[in-house]
Order: C-alpha cells, then sequence, then structure tokens
C-alpha cells in the first residue's frame, strides 16, 4: 500500500533553512508527480508544491516562488522541499502527497514553525 512519512520539521527563527524529506513506498515512485501542501491553524490545507515524475518540471505557489525548492531522488524514493528565507506565515503543518486521479494519499504531516 501507498505510504508516505514526512521528516524534517521544526522550529526555526525567520529568515532561517529548513529541508523536510518525504520518502514513499507501495508504489513506482518514478512513475508519478509528488507534492508537498501544508496547513496552518485555521485555515484549508493549501499546494506548495509539485514535481514530475523526473524532475523536470516544477511548479510553486506564487507565496513561496524563489524561496522553496521541491526536488526528488527517484533512487532513493524521496521528495524534497528546500525551504529558505522563512517567514512566520511559513509556519504550518507539511503534508507530502500524490494523487491516483481524485484519490489522494497523504503522510502524517511534519510541522514547521517559524519564530524568534
Amino acid at each position: 500500500q501507498v505510504q508516505l512519512v514526512e521528516s524534517g520539521g521544526g522550529l526555526v527563527q525567520p529568515g532561517g533553512s529548513l529541508r523536510l524529506s518525504c520518502a514513499a513506498s507501495g508504489f513506482t515512485f518514478s512513475s508519478y508527480f509528488m507534492s508537498w501542501y501544508r496547513q496552518a491553524p485555521g485555515k484549508e490545507r493549501e499546494l506548495v508544491a509539485t514535481i514530475s515524475w523526473r524532475g523536470a518540471t516544477t511548479n510553486y505557489a506564487d507565496s513561496v516562488r524563489g524561496r522553496f525548492t521541491i526536488s526528488r531522488d527517484n533512487a532513493k524514493n524521496t521528495v524534497y522541499l528546500q525551504m529558505n528565507s522563512l517567514k512566520s506565515e511559513d509556519t504550518a503543518v507539511y503534508y507530502c502527497n500524490t494523487q491516483r486521479g481524485s484519490l489522494g494519499y497523504w503522510g502524517q504531516g511534519t510541522q514547521v514553525t517559524v519564530s524568534s
């Protein structure tokens, strides 16, 4: 079965950096787009970034473009989210996602808190 396990979250000061990882299993990782979403308290879950099968194409939310970078290592079945110049408004639980049509698979999430 599809499993997604996020890691790398934590507490960081404004302007700092974090790298999130998502280890995938139970499917042919290199055949699917992968995405990162986030959900802040009291807000809806929002799409942060998406990467194509081999990483040639990436897309970002306007709020993170230029600060975050999504990448993947198909040999390790892992997708990453490098987050730089973090702001307080980036505070959220970050989730890894893969879609099968309208069916979404999600990890358990990893908390990112940006605070001084």
